[in-house]
């Protein structure tokens, strides 16, 4: 297995789009968290967004998992672009000569695969707890560890999400198109979701029940939006007689119907490579 790694990251060396692109994702990452913890000045009015609780432990491990897993694209052109290359440089063919299975090929893309989320999760903890025990108003270790669950959501989230990317690129071997597919997958899953909710079952949860199941998103419900969680926006929803209920926390669900779409794209990925005549 450590052979099948240090044969990826040995091309991945040598890649230099992918290290652009994986550079970008993160200072991406901490570009952001820079913007919302700088004063900004209002005509004398001073704001900053960090002093909206934003940064508070534990809400900030579901603020910034949240908001990096928005920024997952530019990992997921890695993926697709790493594969496509395997055909377009014919690497693939000359890793097989060279005695490599197409199950261990498979195997050394999904070991890369899960690198690039680790190594994503372990930034965002590192980011967070800086920001966490520079802005927080709550530094007590019970509740600086708790709500890690979202982390472990993200990593999950991560892994699924570049596991499909990885069975995209696969599939259709060029990584503009890739990405064009997985776009296409996302409105399918849109469209669906809106002719249940809105043609054929209305007034129920029919909709959401089943669109859970869809591996878009399954990988969407793992970390809800965080923003009405937020006290203000609590307290202004009671002003206006609304109650929001929205249940935040990582269901287990969500987490098994990932898991479940991961294994059949490392599966489908392996039986198309097995199939075809390369």
């Amino acid at each position: 297995m450590l052979r099948l790694l240090q044969i990826e990251l040995q091309k991945l060396k040598y890649n230099k789009s992918a290290k652009a692109i994986s550079i970008i994702y993160f200072a991406l990452i901490c570009f952001i968290a820079l913007i919302v913890s700088i004063e900004f000045n209002f005509g004398g009015v001073k704001f900053r967004v960090a002093d909206q609780g934003i940064f508070n432990f534990p809400f900030i491990w579901h603020f910034n998992t949240w908001m990096a897993a928005i920024l997952k694209i530019f990992l997921a052109i890695v993926i697709v672009s790493m594969m496509a290359n395997e055909y377009s440089y014919s690497t693939l063919k000359q890793n097989l000569i060279d005695g490599l299975s197409k199950k261990e090929f498979v195997l050394s893309k999904f070991l890369t695969v899960i690198i690039y989320a680790l190594v994503s999760t372990i930034f965002v903890f590192i980011i967070s707890m800086i920001l966490g025990l520079i802005f927080s108003d709550y530094n007590e270790i019970g509740i600086i560890f708790s709500d890690m669950e979202y982390l472990v959501a993200y990593f999950i989230k991560l892994v699924g999400f570049f596991s499909l990317c990885l069975f995209l690129g696969v599939l259709v071997k060029r990584s503009a198109f890739a990405i064009g597919f997985l776009v296409i997958w996302w409105i399918v899953e849109v469209i669906l979701f809106l002719l249940m909710k809105f043609q054929f079952f209305k007034d129920t949860d029919i909709a959401e029940n089943v669109t859970q199941f869809f591996p878009l998103s399954a990988m969407s419900n793992l970390i809800v939006e965080p923003f009405t969680r937020l006290g203000a926006v609590q307290s202004a929803a009671s002003q206006l007689g609304e109650e929001l209920t929205k249940n935040y926390d990582v269901q287990f669900l969500d987490l098994g119907i990932v898991i479940v779409w991961t294994a059949l794209f490392i599966f489908w990925s392996y039986a198309i490579l097995k199939k075809r005549d390369l």
